[in-house]
């Protein structure tokens, strides 16, 4: 489970691993970015679209989409919740209803909403309850949100279409699929995170590792720089 201010991590062969998360313990006091353009003022964002996915841990979550080609940014956060502005402090203690989430935008005419989907099933533990590979609790909910009917069909036929290809047994995954009500950027020393601290523990340990798996599954999906 990811504590405040340090992610403690459960066994892994047998050791019990503590990491130090120094943006946690060091920032916690930085500002939310309230746009993407504050994460990433070269980019321009206009005129991509948007969806929105939420597999634990958002560091690891948005490495993993920004190494899919056609997706030009993607923005960690919080969705799923009722609270209004929540902070990392919250939703990391498990005080709030949300999930660290992903806002992903992409360019519909190099990628589409099929293959992120694809991208998300394939990039995590969809069988996991309130739980993301080391971390706990609700706030690591496995979540697919739609914002229109087509995008809810879509989930649901692709989950069908892993059922059917006999990948998982009916009624084993625990994705919630919900209309996504709100997404609320996280703080901006959370943006980017595997890429900017690229010793940290945690990063290390975890996100990379989890990269890695997706990139050697999904090798066509990838960007040229990865």
């Amino acid at each position: 489970m990811k504590f405040l201010p340090i992610r403690r991590l459960i066994p892994v062969a047998g050791l019990l691993v503590v990491l130090t998360v120094s943006a946690c313990a060091q920032q916690t006091g930085e500002s939310r970015a309230a746009q993407p353009a504050a994460t990433e003022a070269a980019k321009d964002l206009s005129g991509l679209h948007k969806a929105y996915f939420a597999s634990g841990c958002f560091w690891c979550v948005e490495a993993v989409f920004e190494s899919v080609r056609g997706v030009e940014e993607a923005i960690s956060g919080y969705a799923g919740g009722s609270e209004r502005n929540p902070s990392y402090e919250q939703v990391g203690a498990g005080r709030t209803s949300h999930a660290e989430a992903v806002e992903v935008y992409y360019d519909s005419t190099v990628i589409d909403f099929p293959t992120l989907v694809k991208v998300y099933y394939g990039s995590h533990d969809a069988t996991s309850v309130n739980r993301q590979g080391p971390d706990r609790g609700p706030q690591y909910r496995s979540i697919a949100f739609y914002q229109n009917a087509a995008e809810k069909a879509i989930i649901e036929g692709y989950i069908e279409s892993l059922y059917q290809a006999g990948e998982y047994e009916r009624g084993a995954i625990a994705t919630e699929i919900e209309e996504l009500e709100r997404f609320w950027p996280a703080e901006d020393y959370h943006q980017n995170y595997e890429r900017l601290h690229p010793d940290n523990p945690y990063v290390r340990s975890v996100s990379v590792p989890r990269l890695k798996r997706f990139q050697a599954k999904y090798p066509e999906l990838l960007k040229e720089t990865h």
